[in-house]
């Protein structure tokens, strides 16, 4: 594979780094996530396994070194582990290399299936989606979820060597009395957590989200009244900023799209599964990488063409904001539609 020059946006930001929704569907139906009755959309809309890496590997081509798979939940899609042994080819410097780091975003489900063979093709962290430690609560949150199922798949993951961070959601109300347990039980094993603040994406029925915000700098000052945090200088090319906890030694992240806003050091777009490149996570702007592909199988040329012109529509930043109790930036589609 031969690097082109880097892709570049408006504002002068690399643009290195690529999520990748490999597929809407889960097996939770979590409630700031998506719908009960959740509709997912025709099998025959996705893209393929290989045009999920035909794309993948043009933006490795023009720069991209990161590479997080997310969903929906990643590991439900039929031979998912072809795509991912055709993106930890890529790992390393080598003719065929180019990719850094090869990620995965997980509810936790199946890891205790896929954990060890995601080990071998290369990944070596995985994020799990785990808003409460409380199995009573885990139930209402995930709708569907099997909270020791979850547990087992995240000893699963240690088991492997992988590098376990835990991702969970701050819900006013719901696990505000647990931040310190959170702390403590990730301090114990080992994992980074970060928190992230709920976000105003898509319709989820009797859910209110401004009723669910719980804001990370109050989160924050209400950590400090039992833990010694102290800030990190942590790049992890993400959206978090991090602060040590002296007593447990381990990291605490913060994901604060809404009283703080991270814009300003973005390197990252998303694809869809459906092909759509979502240049920001809060705008509605998108670009249709399935057509490039589909009408040209010969030659990548118009697929990387593509791939550069939405690069250049890539804005400065988002428009969510919380702020006088009401909620604007808010965009229709679904968290699991563009893969957070």
């Amino acid at each position: 594979m031969v690097q082109t020059a880097p892709i570049i946006d408006p504002f002068g930001r690399p643009i290195t780094y690529l999520r990748v929704s490999v597929t809407d569907r889960c097996d939770f139906r979590c409630v700031y996530c998506m719908s009960e009755d959740m509709t997912f959309l025709p099998k025959q809309e996705l893209l393929t396994l290989e045009e999920l890496a035909r794309v993948s590997n043009a933006f490795i081509d023009l720069g991209v070194k990161k590479l997080r798979i997310t969903g929906g939940e990643p590991l439900v899609r039929r031979d998912i582990m072809k795509y991912f042994e055709a993106m930890g080819r890529r790992l390393g410097d080598g003719p065929d290399g180019g990719l850094e780091e090869l990620t995965l975003t997980t509810n936790g489900s199946q890891l205790r299936r896929f954990a060890k063979p995601l080990a071998e093709v290369g990944v070596r962290r995985v994020n799990v989606s785990l808003d409460t430690l409380d199995e009573a609560k885990f139930a209402k949150i995930t709708r569907w979820g099997r909270f020791h199922q979850v547990m087992d798949g995240i000893d699963a993951a240690a088991e492997a060597g992988l590098k376990v961070k835990i991702n969970a959601v701050a819900l006013k109300g719901v696990n505000d009395d647990e931040i310190h347990r959170m702390v403590e039980w990730c301090g114990a094993r080992g994992f980074d957590l970060t928190f992230i603040e709920v976000m105003p994406m898509g319709d989820i029925g009797n859910e209110n989200r401004l009723d669910q915000y719980y804001s990370l700098r109050q989160l924050r000052e209400d950590l400090g009244k039992r833990w010694r945090l102290t800030p990190l200088p942590l790049n992890t090319g993400g959206p978090a900023r991090y602060l040590r906890c002296e007593e447990t030694g381990g990291r605490i992240g913060f994901i604060t799209p809404l009283t703080h806003n991270f814009c300003e050091g973005c390197n990252r777009v998303r694809l869809t599964c459906t092909g759509q490149l979502f240049m920001c996570l809060g705008q509605e702007d998108e670009a249709d990488l399935r057509a490039p592909m589909r009408d040209h199988p010969e030659t990548d040329a118009p697929l990387n063409e593509a791939i550069r012109a939405a690069i250049a529509r890539k804005p400065k930043g988002h428009d969510f904001d919380y702020s006088r109790q009401r909620v604007s930036g808010e965009v229709s589609r679904h968290m699991s539609h563009t893969g957070g």
